[in-house]
């Protein structure tokens, strides 16, 4: 149960990981959103799996590389939202991507994947829930796979929701709202980049 309340607590917060799953809804529909959450939510069970084994540890490190983390997590949401906007100029209607294409849904998961796990956010946040609530210290390997789980399951039905909701907005949006949301979305990222570069 902790588990699933650690992984709604880092999935719920809207931020670039969510509109980018928003955005791949609306543009690709729900396979390639859905893909892009499970991604999302494998990094989540990455971390809550780490957090788990290293515990106090795990935050020391994290803190020794949290200069480098936040760089690359703000270049790469700056890459993105500039990648984002550039090509809404030049589409004049939404790419459809076939559900078939299993190598554009891969690359869609590995993409969120890596997004994800260069997000220091999220280890920090596994980290501190289990140093702040101190199951790390009497926690069996049972129930270390429990929490993971939890953590994994709870992300993964959050992000799953996401992916819905931007998939049901594409097909019944207009392009022209259609590209005024994916406009917005990223420049929000582009602000959350910034503000994660400039903290």
């Amino acid at each position: 149960m902790t588990g699933v309340a650690a992984g709604f607590g880092i999935a719920i917060p809207v931020g670039a990981i969510a509109i980018l799953i928003l955005q791949t809804g609306i543009r690709q529909g729900f396979s390639s959103s859905f893909v892009a959450g499970a991604g999302a939510a494998t990094a989540d069970l990455f971390y809550a799996g780490l957090a788990v084994i290293g515990g106090a540890a795990l935050s020391g490190l994290v803190d020794s590389w949290d200069e480098p983390l936040r760089i690359v997590s703000a270049i790469v949401l700056t890459v993105i939202a500039g990648v984002g906007l550039r090509t809404l100029r030049r589409e004049a209607e939404p790419v459809a991507m076939p559900p078939s294409q299993r190598r554009s849904l891969t690359g869609t998961y590995t993409r969120f994947l890596a997004l994800t796990i260069v997000n220091p956010a999220t280890v920090v946040y596994f980290a501190a829930v289990i140093i702040g609530l101190g199951i790390a210290n009497d926690l069996t390997p049972s129930e270390g796979i429990l929490f993971a789980a939890g953590a994994f399951s709870a992300s993964l039905t959050w992000q799953s929701l996401l992916a819905g909701l931007g998939s049901f907005a594409g097909k019944r949006l207009s392009h022209r709202i259609q590209a005024i949301a994916i406009a917005t979305g990223n420049l929000v990222i582009l602000a959350l980049a910034m503000a994660i570069l400039f903290r």
